[in-house]
């Protein structure tokens, strides 16, 4: 079953924020071009970013690679409005071969790579390190609610194509996606160090005109349930593309340039509005407890099994944090 992501700006309601010079680091900004019937959302992430690339020490060419997927969540996840989780994930053959970002709304993190350090080569682009597999993106509204998963094959592109693939056939809204991720390097007075920087932006061509819905061939209306079938060759989306392809990576990342800005640059001879923006935060939801029920679904023997020096010990993928156990503990006889 694929997935039906929300409306990508806030509620009606949602007071608009005036315009600020201010940088802002950490959110997503969704905003409007009215005129263009275009929406979206921008992403700017820097000391969370940080945060969860270095607990693991990545080499540099996958902390980009998962700088991306982690933007791409952040934009798809803060559209959920409700607490639920959005889960991107990649499985692949390539020297990078698996990824999850776990986003649970409105505004928790994590992430965690996998990959093969001896198939790791200078130059090698984001489809190579990818290889070939697939794309997950999955919705979990709760414990009461149906998952909804989407499925995009992997064929040696960028983690945009793919995005681009899924909205075009499973959501039918034209769609235009910008990743950027980058190293940042400051001098301290221990030396010279680097952070990661990271955006993104998603934009998105809902029109409200009838006259801009596609019909078919036969001149009939859209089938029912197609709210947003609409014709690519629209003028409208033609420009929200054209203006899209001019942002450059390094106005996605640049630390001295403010959301509202970017946007403004983009889109001031159309008119631009801004909602309020919208925190994220790297914060694991791993737990002594939630590891310790986990420890509790093994059999008794596997449970043995894992009784290493007196005691079993437990590390989370996404944050590295270790929990130890005796034995008694992990419900070993």
């Amino acid at each position: 079953m694929t997935t039906h992501f929300p409306d990508p700006t806030l509620p009606p309601e949602t007071p608009i924020r005036a315009p600020s010079a201010v940088p802002i680091d950490d959110a997503v900004l969704p905003f409007e071009v009215s005129p263009l019937d275009l929406r979206g959302r921008l992403t700017r992430l820097g000391p969370a970013l940080d945060e969860l690339l270095d607990k693991h020490d990545y080499p540099a060419p996958v902390a980009k690679l998962l700088g991306e997927a982690i933007v791409l969540t952040t934009l798809l996840g803060s559209a959920l409005k409700f607490d639920g989780r959005f889960i991107l994930q990649t499985l692949t053959d390539g020297p990078v071969s698996l990824m999850i970002v776990d986003f649970q709304a409105p505004d928790r993190m994590r992430a965690y790579a996998r990959f093969d350090a001896a198939k790791l080569a200078p130059g090698l682009t984001t489809g190579q390190l990818l290889g070939k597999g697939h794309l997950a993106m999955t919705v979990d509204q709760g414990p009461d609610m149906s998952r909804y998963q989407g499925l995009v094959a992997l064929e040696g592109g960028t983690l945009e194509d793919a995005a681009h693939e899924y909205f075009m056939r499973s959501e039918q809204i034209p769609t235009r996606v910008r990743l950027a991720v980058g190293e940042e390097w400051r001098t301290t007075e221990d030396g010279p160090k680097h952070r990661w920087r990271a955006g993104g932006m998603l934009l998105q061509f809902l029109p409200k005109a009838p006259e801009r819905a596609r019909r078919d061939i036969s001149g009939g209306d859209l089938p029912e349930g197609v709210e947003h079938d609409v014709a690519p060759e629209d003028d409208a989306w033609l420009e929200g593309q054209s203006l899209i392809a001019t942002v450059e990576d390094v106005e996605l990342i640049d630390p001295d340039l403010s959301g509202e800005r970017l946007l403004f640059r983009l889109f001031n001879e159309r008119g631009v509005r801004v909602f309020s923006s919208l925190p994220l935060r790297a914060k694991c939801s791993c737990s002594r407890e939630a590891v310790s029920g986990m420890l509790n679904n093994f059999a008794a023997q596997d449970r043995a099994d894992m009784v290493k020096d007196g005691k079993v010990e437990v590390t989370c993928e996404f944050c590295s944090s270790v929990y130890e156990f005796t034995p008694q503990e992990a419900g070993v006889e």
